[in-house]
């Protein structure tokens, strides 16, 4: 089984996320939390194969968090869900560790920005907005 940590302010959201990664037959999500300290504080303890993780964040963004959750855990890639991709914010994904950037408005790709991640791969769609 594939083993996912979701990092989302909005319930729903993470209610809609878990919904959409269990569908997949050997995918479960073993953990949640609901901002960026209650992440870096509980992910460990769930052992995840990939962490799922918003940007914008109460207490602490998604940035800051996956930086401290990288030190903790290196091997456990994680894969940064935004509303508005841009390519500054891939800049700095990247400079931080983290593996994949997903826009929440094409949240299908998500399935295929995991795979990715599992593979070893990063996931980085080409075409955000330049401004």
């Amino acid at each position: 089984m594939v083993r996912i940590f979701l990092v989302d302010d909005n319930a729903l959201m993470r209610s809609h996320l878990r919904a959409m990664l269990e569908q997949q037959s050997e995918w479960i999500v073993v953990g949640e939390a609901s901002n960026g300290r209650d992440a870096v504080e509980t992910c460990s303890e769930h052992k995840p194969d990939v962490t799922v993780m918003d940007f914008l964040m109460p207490e602490m963004d998604g940035l800051e968090a996956a930086r401290r959750l990288i030190r903790q855990e290196p091997e456990v890639p994680i894969l940064m869900v935004t509303v508005d991709p841009s390519w500054q914010l891939e800049t700095e994904a990247r400079k931080a560790g983290i593996k994949g950037l997903c826009a929440k408005a094409h949240i299908r790709s998500l399935l295929d920005a995991i795979e990715a991640l599992l593979r070893g791969r990063t996931y980085f769609p080409v075409g955000w907005a330049a401004a």
